[in-house]
């Protein structure tokens, strides 16, 4: 999701390095020729890494590179050398930031610190160098293996602040005023609607202790069904431990404070059941206006259940009231909680799996997961190897199905690269 340059959700494609092909080489000194095999293994493929960084704040630069793709291995080399390792893929992201894949949705993990870091996918591993494949009854191996190739996947980045309390009201209500007299930060303010279009976040000290609080885009009646900003901010409220239920108690807008309190809380229950039950201190703002009397009937309405506070953000009348009764309800609420990952791992491909289907041409291809392991550890020009390939056929059924297919002797089978008449 982007507004107006603030982007908290993106899809990105993602892919673990190669592993690099194991060497095939003999040692060959001065008049003594292919002394004995010495091929290396190749080495792993890079691996794709998340990192929390503070200093990230939304996920716009996501929208121009959309396909991240870690370093593949180097091929194995001569003298046993195993070949260079890929380098990781490190993706720095905000403090905050969920990884879901994209088909299933699940959530593979919260980045939750900064420095933190998460690995995603592993690099393919290295093919075995032909030194590898040296037993008691086969002296010179003719053949390596491939290293693995590794698939690309695409997640889903979803960003979620992390705050101790939320500023949450109607638009124009003065929360961004109110962020930049308790904090530091400086977030945009003008006296007109959706003024803010991205959360801003401050870290509030109030004497010896400190909390960070995020003003939430302005919220609408039918915020939680995707009216106005508010079903795209909804999320960042998640996060916090407590919110500031701004309201504007002057009804210079135009509206009733009363009405606005109760439609904010309904936007809240239908997006979360968790976001209602947050604790609520509510900051009567505006209070230096005329409108004083609707004070006393939001108090006679709701006073029995929320702490309230007059202030006045413009002017910073009630603020130490209400930062001591913000930081008193901290210090009772446990510290926010990461995001519990699902249980999810990617598909790994079933080796012993094919399919069996025929061409254009009447040819019978095998295709599926056992191709793809044979296809990387078979040589073609080797004997040693294509009979490896054979027994692997006859002992997996491979064979079998392809009469039941329908196959007979002469016809041409195709598996991978190798293609051949079949005999029975």
């Amino acid at each position: 999701m982007a507004t107006n340059g603030f982007t908290d959700k993106v899809k990105i494609t993602v892919k673990a390095g190669n592993g690099g092909d194991g060497m095939n080489s003999f040692k060959a000194f001065k008049g003594k020729p292919a002394c004995g095999p010495d091929g290396g293994d190749g080495g792993d493929g890079g691996s794709i890494v998340f990192v929390g960084d503070k200093d990230m704040h939304d996920l716009l630069s996501f929208r121009y590179t959309s396909k991240y793709y870690a370093e593949n291995g180097e091929r194995g080399g001569s003298n046993q050398c195993t070949g260079k390792r890929g380098a990781d893929l490190a993706i720095k992201v905000p403090c905050g930031t969920l990884i879901r894949d994209a088909e299933s949705e699940k959530i593979l993990a919260d980045v939750y610190e900064d420095g933190e870091e998460v690995k995603i996918l592993a690099g393919g591993r290295g093919g075995k160098g032909n030194v590898r494949f040296t037993t008691a009854r086969r002296h010179a191996p003719d053949f390596a293996q491939k290293g693995v190739i590794t698939k690309p996947h695409s997640l889903i980045l979803e960003m979620k602040v992390i705050a101790d309390v939320g500023l949450v009201g109607f638009p124009n209500v003065g929360k961004s005023t109110l962020l930049s007299k308790i904090s530091a930060a400086k977030p945009k303010i003008a006296d007109y609607h959706f003024t803010t279009l991205s959360p801003n976040l401050g870290v509030v000290r109030y004497y010896e202790e400190s909390f960070i609080a995020a003003d939430i885009p302005g919220l609408i009646e039918g915020a939680a069904e995707g009216a106005g900003l508010g079903h795209d901010f909804l999320r960042h409220i998640e996060r916090t431990r407590m919110i500031c239920h701004v309201v504007d108690i002057s009804g210079i807008e135009g509206r009733d404070p009363i009405e606005d309190f109760r439609i904010i809380n309904e936007e809240l229950r239908s997006y979360s059941g968790k976001l209602a039950a947050l604790p609520q201190i509510v900051a009567l703002n505006k209070c230096d206006l005329d409108g004083a009397e609707n004070s006393e009937k939001f108090r006679k309405t709701y006073g029995g259940k929320y702490p309230i506070f007059e202030i006045s953000a413009l002017t910073g009348k009630g603020k130490e009231e209400l930062l001591k009764a913000i930081a008193e309800k901290l210090r009772e609420l446990p510290p926010a909680e990461r995001i519990p990952a699902d249980e999810f791992v990617f598909e790994e491909p079933d080796h012993t799996q094919f399919e069996i289907f025929t061409d254009e041409n009447g040819a019978y291809v095998v295709v599926g997961g056992l191709v793809d392991m044979l296809c990387r550890n078979v040589v073609l020009n080797n004997p040693d190897s294509m009979n490896y390939f054979q027994r692997v056929l006859k002992l997996r059924g491979v064979f079998k199905e392809l009469e039941k297919a329908g196959c007979k002797a002469g016809d041409t089978v195709i598996v991978g690269e190798v293609e051949f008449e079949f005999v029975i």
